[in-house]
Parts: structure tokens; C-alpha cells; sequence
């Protein structure tokens, strides 16, 4: 497994996702299999698992806490603050006090005394950068956490934010149908000396062999508010995948390693995210960082991905007004 760099820690270039082993994408896997997957994970030499106080309200950090609490040197933990269920709403609150309750309450259910990486889920707008940072700045202090993470905020935020404390990753999503990080964010993690995560570097299921019949989302699949997952955008789309699997086949992968493969080149400092339920896939996406893609080819995918654009965007209006991150026009 290649290796990158979180602060002056070493992790593995892919780490695991486990938001879906409890939450978002229909009825998660039984406690059975979700512990082979994480153990499975570990003994590939994925060394990042990335969990949040929102996944499962609780219950994916429980999961981590019960399964992998007594392999705790194995891997580094990373958590989320400021989003979390209140009276059966989701909430975004990035107070300083509720910043602490939070992380308390996570070091509970994970079962440890401190989270190596702690990022804030999302910028309250309600709440200056700084002060949230601060407050995580007094938990590095107080050896609560580690390091300080942020997710789907801009160039801009992620400054302003560094200027107070050293930001150690910043997470967002980026694959080859979702490139907003190209704007600047990922420019500005470079410059800054910051890891750049890529979660759903697989297109929350479309760049796989098999993309996901949207006719059987369960009721509860987040996909279901992502607009490029309407039937019709989805039929547009298929277009785009039956071009890539041409592409896949050129490399001799398949199109979640080629994915994965061409995220990894972009550059020493990224990251990729992938989530997954299954111990093949599992294998499968660690494959990915042993595939070596051309020049030629990773031209042609950068090239077919501007003749043959997404259809859809990826969150709905309302979604939209709760990040941060740069938008194309």
C-alpha cells in the first residue's frame, strides 16, 4: 500500500469511508459483517478510518469503538464535529461549547482517550471560522485530539482557519465527475502543506462496474436528493460510463481502480476515501494504488470528462446553502 502524509503521520493512500456501514445509503450491513469489513480494512494496510459523530447518530462511532478499540495502534482515527441529531433534526451547530460537548460524547462511544484527526463536518455561517477552530485549538490542547480537520469549505475559509491553527487534512469530495477541488482548494492544500481527502473518489457507487440502479434506492439512500441520481440525469449519464469502462479496460482495471488510480496521481498530497460494505470491493479499491495509469491515458479521461460533462448536480439547492466549497458556473 503507497503511503501519504497527515501532519507528520503516515497513513495509507487510501483510507475506509465507514459512513455507510451504519448510515445514508439504505439499511446498513448487520454488526457481523461491518466488523469484518473494518478488521478486512486493517488487514490490507488501510491505515485511515474516518468516522463522525453524524454517521448513524452515533451508532458508526459505537461500531468503532466495540470493534476496533483493541487495535487502536494500527490506524489513525479520524472523527467529525458539527453536525449531529437533536429532537430528530439534523443539526449544523459549530459553537465552541457544543464543539467540546461533542467531542466528549465521541470519545465515549470510541472508546479511546483521543482522536488522532478532528474535523469540523461543516462551517456553521453562523459562527466566525475562527471561533470554531479555536475551540478545536483547545482540544489539541488539552490532548483531546490530535489534529484539526475541515470538510467542504473553501480556499478562502480554509486560510482564514489555517491563520489560527495549523490545519492538518481538509476533506471534500473530488473524482473524476466531481472536480470543484480544482477550482482552488486543492491548490491551496498544496501550497499550505495540508492533506487533501477525497471522499466518494467513486461517485457514490457510478464509477464502479456496476453503477447503481437509482429505480432501487430504499427509501432512506441519500442519493435519492442528489439530483445527478434522477432517472433522468442517470440515463444521460450512463453514456458517460459506458465510455469509461472502454477506458477501464485499456488499463486492464476496473473503473473503481481506474478512478481511484487517477485521484492518487493527482498529486502527493491526496488522499482517496472510498466507502464500502463489501470485503470484495474492499479488496478491489486496495488494488487501485498498485495500478500505474499512463500519461496518454490519464489524458484521455481528463478529456473525455470535458466532452462528455456530468449531468446533474451533485447536492440539491438546500444541501448547497450548508457548504462552502467553490462552484463552476
Amino acid at each position: 500500500m503507497q503511503t501519504r502524509r497527515i501532519a507528520q503521520q503516515q497513513v495509507s493512500a487510501l483510507g475506509l469511508g465507514c459512513m455507510n456501514l451504519s448510515h445514508a445509503y439504505g439499511v446498513p450491513p448487520t454488526a457481523e459483517q461491518a466488523e469484518r469489513v473494518l478488521l478486512g480494512a486493517l488487514d490490507l494496510g488501510i491505515t485511515l478510518l474516518d468516522t463522525a459523530a453524524l454517521y448513524g447518530y452515533g451508532a458508526n462511532e459505537e461500531l468503532l469503538g466495540r470493534v476496533l478499540s483493541g487495535h487502536r495502534h494500527r490506524y489513525m482515527l479520524a472523527s467529525k464535529c458539527g453536525i449531529f441529531q437533536e429532537d430528530g433534526k439534523r443539526v449544523i451547530d459549530g459553537r465552541p461549547a457544543t464543539i467540546r460537548q461533542t467531542c466528549e460524547a465521541s470519545l465515549q462511544r470510541l472508546r479511546t482517550d483521543v482522536i488522532d484527526l478532528y474535523y469540523l463536518h461543516r462551517w456553521d455561517k453562523q459562527v466566525p471560522i475562527e471561533d470554531s477552530v479555536g475551540a478545536l485549538a483547545d482540544l489539541v490542547a488539552a490532548g483531546k485530539i490530535r489534529h484539526i480537520g475541515l470538510s467542504e469549505v473553501s480556499a478562502a475559509t480554509l486560510r482564514r482557519a489555517h491563520a489560527i491553527h495549523p490545519i492538518a487534512a481538509l476533506q471534500t469530495e473530488y473524482s473524476l465527475w466531481t472536480r470543484n477541488p480544482e477550482i482552488a482548494v486543492l491548490d491551496a492544500c498544496r501550497e499550505l502543506g495540508i492533506a487533501f481527502v477525497a471522499f466518494s473518489p467513486l461517485g457514490r457507487g457510478f464509477l464502479s462496474d456496476s453503477p447503481p440502479d437509482v429505480n432501487a434506492f430504499e427509501d432512506n439512500d441519500i442519493r435519492r436528493s442528489m439530483p445527478r441520481f434522477s432517472a433522468g440525469n442517470m440515463v444521460a449519464n450512463r453514456g458517460l460510463h459506458q465510455k469509461l469502462t472502454q477506458l477501464a479496460t485499456q488499463a486492464g482495471c476496473s473503473i473503481a481502480q481506474l478512478a481511484l488510480a487517477w485521484l492518487l496521481g493527482k498529486g502527493p498530497h491526496v488522499i482517496a476515501l472510498p466507502g464500502t460494505t463489501s470485503l470484495a470491493h474492499l479488496a478491489e479499491n486496495a488494488g487501485a494504488a498498485e495500478c500505474m495509469l499512463s500519461a496518454e491515458l490519464r489524458a484521455a479521461l481528463d478529456a473525455l470528462m470535458q466532452t462528455s460533462p456530468v449531468s446533474g448536480a451533485r447536492y440539491n439547492p438546500l444541501t448547497q446553502r450548508e457548504i462552502d466549497t467553490e462552484e463552476f458556473a
